[in-house]
């Protein structure tokens, strides 16, 4: 799914009202009609007070509109009109003029200097002040509105994109801060950071029947992958394969005190779908991961505790190197190696990320295609302090491009940047992964993805998505806070079903 600009949005609804075509009056009552069957849904109590607190711009309009509609089905509601400036939108006027009459749904008009009303306990709020329009950081009385808005407790509900909230830029505030926000058509860019989160609480996006054809037509470099994305990336298996046909995966991962790593990363190669694995291990490993992993060979460092030489590179479809390796001289030095000799695709991850951040003048030795897996503070350590996350994304994408690889960014929408400038945020997962050995499970299945011949973009997209597709479905079953990285590698089968059925 396409993530556009709050420009590009703004011409998808002009191009749906040219090409439908459809009054833009139409247009907003139609999203105020999907607004509100999605709204019924979550708060079906009638008898419980709404207030809605609308701009005099289209988003109030929205606002206003809802309100009709919500009357219509009986609830109790009101509405706020917020007219600071005296500038109306034509939509917006004809809203407050196609409201039932004699005075039906409760409206007041607050003007600069009234004061703020009495709002009941238990009401829901909906915020429709401001939209995706706004260009500028919210002052004056509207901050203070801001403020008083958020200093109550009700549950507060955004109708597209919270207010002073930007939808494709950092926002520094104020900006309402929402329980639930239902925005049109498509997730928008800010929703995929972590600042934004105190914003929108938790978001759906809906689709409003937008043109088709607009989105096919117009490029956008982020992208939200969904299950429709993985889904089409499965690859079923052929009747007359063999483990030959899934490729040789090599995992160069632990050291002492740190064969969990190895472990986890191992279990999830195997369940990735590979035909064979090679785990590469110091002596110390070797009866703990021939005790774990039966299915595994190993091939054994001839230090007791860490990793210091290179196996024979020439068999493996795919290398992933990093977890647990731990930071040694001499593991830095067969890391470098590996980099320069290296023919297989690689993943890198954790100490492998820690080690090129700390020898800068490596990056020459990174082939093009690796796959890089840091979490946001490997990321700083390879490419510096970001301001924010949309700097940061920025950032992202650009050393992707410049070094021609794929930088999975880990975190609660993982970024994936790839060498043409795209960006991909996941669609699953849930804050129950964020324990140790995620990381460890999300290298494994990728290099064992990587082995079977996806291409670095499809093991990226396919990987990331069923590592969270596993944390959904584990957690279903043993909650967020019961959920361990083992309980992800142990999923991954649930996982390949549920894409595999829907593949069928």
């Amino acid at each position: 799914m396409k993530v556009f600009s709050t420009e590009q949005i703004r011409n998808w609804d002009q191009f749906t009202i040219t090409h439908e075509p459809i009054e833009s009056l139409a247009l907003m009552n139609r999203a105020a009609g999907v607004f509100t069957d999605w709204f019924v849904t979550l708060y079906p109590d009638t008898e419980r007070p709404v207030c809605i607190f609308a701009g005099t711009g289209n988003n109030g309009g929205d606002g206003v509109a809802v309100a009709r509609m919500l009357h219509q089905l009986f609830y109790r509601v009101k509405v706020f009109v917020c007219d600071f400036s005296g500038k109306h939108s034509a939509d917006f006027d004809a809203q407050i003029s196609a409201l039932p009459p004699n005075r039906a749904v409760s409206v007041q008009v607050l003007r600069t200097g009234d004061p703020f009303p009495e709002i009941d306990a238990d009401a829901v709020l909906i915020d429709a002040l401001f939209g995706s329009g706004l260009s500028r950081p919210l002052t004056g009385i509207w901050a203070e509105w801001i403020g008083m808005l958020n200093s109550l407790s009700n549950e507060k509900v955004a109708i597209d994109l919270p207010s002073g909230l930007f939808a494709d830029k950092y926002s520094p505030g104020p900006f309402l801060r929402a329980h639930r926000t239902l925005t049109f058509e498509a997730p928008k860019l800010a929703f995929f950071f972590p600042e934004s989160v105190i914003a929108t609480g938790v978001w759906e996006a809906v689709s409003i029947g937008l043109h088709p054809d607009y989105a096919e037509q117009t490029e956008s470099p982020y992208r939200y992958l969904t299950h429709e994305d993985a889904r089409s990336l499965y690859r079923p298996r052929q009747k007359f394969s063999h483990k030959g046909t899934y490729g040789h995966a090599l995992l160069i991962n632990g050291s002492k005190g740190k064969m969990g790593a190895a472990v986890l990363a191992a279990g999830a190669c195997l369940r990735s779908g590979a035909g064979l694995l090679t785990l590469h291990t110091p002596q110390c490993g070797y009866p703990i991961l021939q005790t774990t992993v039966p299915e595994a060979m190993c091939s054994l460092d001839t230090s007791e505790e860490e990793w210091t030489q290179l196996p024979d590179l020439h068999t493996y479809t795919a290398i992933g190197v990093g977890c647990g390796i731990g930071q040694s001289p001499k593991t830095a030095q067969a890391l470098k190696r590996l980099l320069q000799k290296a023919s297989a695709p690689l993943i890198l991850d954790a100490d492998a990320l820690n080690l090129l951040a700390a020898h800068p003048n490596w990056w020459q030795f990174v082939p093009e295609g690796s796959i890089l897996t840091p979490h946001p503070k490997e990321f700083e350590r390879l490419f510096g302090k970001s301001t924010d996350a949309f700097s940061r994304n920025t950032l992202q994408r650009t050393k992707a491009q410049e070094h021609r690889i794929y930088i999975v960014l880990k975190g609660a929408h993982t970024a994936i940047a790839a060498p043409d400038g795209s960006c991909w945020f996941n669609s699953s997962g849930n804050p129950g992964m964020a324990t140790g050995g995620s990381g460890d499970v999300l290298t494994g299945l990728l290099t064992g993805l990587r082995a079977q011949g996806y291409t670095p973009l499809e093991t990226c997209l396919l990987g990331v998505y069923m590592h969270g597709l596993a944390g959904d479905l584990a957690a279903t079953e043993l909650s967020e806070p019961g959920l361990t990285s083992g309980d992800l590698t142990a999923w991954l089968g649930e996982a390949w079903l549920a894409i595999g059925q829907s593949w069928e």
